[in-house]
């Protein structure tokens, strides 16, 4: 039987603000454990929980981002569960009436474009950390309790690993773009659920679907989706029933582990929270906040292409982040030639970020920089591999190209009367391999260009000399 893979994925991203969700506790990774605590994340009696702005606008951003409506009213409510990190033993979010609906994110895949829609994107607080691995028994930080939250759910469109990696990606990107949360999956702060199930192809009716968890990168989230849709065929397959669970992705050993019965919203007990109002937001506002946008990475990229006439794999690579994207922009206005320049920062740039492990704006060699030097790589003033040893030097030594080319000799010989006379000197010292040239064997051309270079200390310019040598021995 052959079966289609049906996915839904929901993504915590943690925003930038700088208090949490319902109280004036600092929101900050990393700080000293339960630091940051107050009756209201603890839920003690009598504290009463006041919503953060910032938060409200972050979220209805991240909905215009993605095409969503934005509900003029939105309703908090009571999420119930219990478990240790959940000092209050419920969580406040929002269920029936979120604050953005209905929203798409095109996805590109190897040319294929598709919409995956966006079912809603809602407000809630995050729940505290349990660490596992410094004591006998687990620990407890508050500090994360009450962190603010927005938590992007998809339709069930993807059908594949590849398409949920696409889309995480486009919305990792919005999320950046916009600068309200800094996605480092490591510390927490962007996560996401996987809901896998498969069903027959040509069935309408979903199939069984299970949740995924534990998942820190996205090609880990491929993976486990990968893993668990083998999973479910088998069972399948093999004459029994998908069970909806809950799994952990155990990274180490490449396979899924069973959790726990998932739940149902009537599981949770959902009911409005009573100690907050209605969020009620105009439609003065949300215009004011539509406008306040940036572009964001899918109309950049065909700005890209259209204004620069790059490739669509370069647009795509060059405004994979936004850092990275204005340092492209920047270096054009130094040097002219686009494409010159996205090769470079896609080759040379983008090695040098991973090496140092900095974003590329913390770099010595700035777009100023990276400028100069292209230019005198277009202008033939230095090869392109002197240049490449040149930039490695203006990172190390945090001096201008042309300082560097000069100190180290490196300036090319493009002078067409000194490499005619070196040609001609070449081409009279080696008679012999001359004769075998003109008798057909073109490869020695190869020969003769080198050891021009050889004569002019790998100054000259190799395609004026390329140039030279094929008019002397074509006459």
């Amino acid at each position: 039987m052959d079966f289609e893979t049906v996915i839904g994925l929901e993504v915590h991203a943690q925003l930038r603000t700088a208090s949490k969700m319902f109280c004036g506790c600092a929101s900050a990774f990393g700080d000293e454990p339960n630091t940051h605590g107050c009756p209201v994340c603890l839920g003690l009696p009598g504290s009463l929980p006041v919503l953060n702005r910032n938060a409200v606008e972050m979220a209805i951003r991240m909905g215009l981002a993605t095409q969503c409506s934005i509900s003029l009213k939105s309703i908090f409510a009571r999420k119930n569960y219990f478990y240790p990190d959940l000092p209050k033993g419920y969580q406040i979010s929002q269920y029936d009436m979120p604050v953005c609906e209905h929203g798409k994110l095109c996805i590109d895949i190897e040319g294929a474009i598709r919409d995956i829609g966006i079912t809603r994107i809602h407000l809630e607080e995050d729940a505290g950390k349990l660490i596992h691995d410094q004591d006998i028994d687990s620990l407890f930080d508050v500090n994360r309790c009450g962190t603010p939250l927005v938590e992007i759910v998809s339709e069930p469109d993807m059908r594949s690993p590849a398409e949920a990696y696409a889309y995480l990606t486009g919305i990792k990107q919005i999320l950046e773009y916009l600068d309200i949360c800094d996605c480092n999956m490591e510390e927490g702060s962007l996560r996401c659920d996987a809901n896998v199930s498969i069903r027959p192809v040509g069935q309408k009716q979903l199939g069984t679907k299970t949740e995924l968890k534990n998942m820190n990168t996205f090609h880990g989230v491929a993976k486990a989706i990968d893993y668990e849709v083998s999973r479910q065929k088998e069972v399948i397959e093999t004459g029994g029933k998908v069970v909806q669970q809950t799994f952990s992705w155990d990274p180490r050993k490449n396979c899924t582990v069973a959790m726990r019965s998932k739940e149902d919203a009537h599981d949770y007990r959902y009911f409005p929270e009573p100690d907050l109002v209605p969020l009620v937001v105009d439609k003065a506002k949300i215009d004011s906040l539509r406008k306040s946008l940036p572009e964001l990475p899918q109309e950049k990229r065909r700005r890209f292409i259209s204004t620069f006439s790059i490739t669509p794999y370069m647009a795509q690579i060059l405004t994979e982040s936004r850092d990275v994207a204005q340092y492209f922009e920047d270096t054009i206005r130094f040097c002219a030639n686009a494409k010159l320049s996205a090769n470079w920062i896609m080759g040379e740039v983008l090695r040098l970020q991973k090496e140092k492990n900095i974003p590329v704006v913390s770099l010595k060699v700035t777009p100023k920089r990276l400028g100069s030097l292209l230019n005198m790589v277009a202008d033939n003033s230095i090869s392109a591999n002197a240049a490449k040893k040149v930039f490695d030097f203006v990172e190390e030594q945090d001096k201008e190209p042309e300082a560097i080319v000069n100190e180290l000799g490196l300036k090319q010989i493009s002078d067409t009367s000194v490499l005619e006379t070196t040609a001609m000197e070449i081409i009279n010292k080696f008679q012999a391999e001359v004769a075998r040239y003109k008798a057909g064997d073109l490869k020695l051309m190869g020969f003769f260009v080198g050891q021009a270079m050889k004569a002019t200390k790998g100054k000259g310019n190799p395609g004026e000399i390329n140039r030279l040598m094929s008019k002397i021995l074509g006459e």
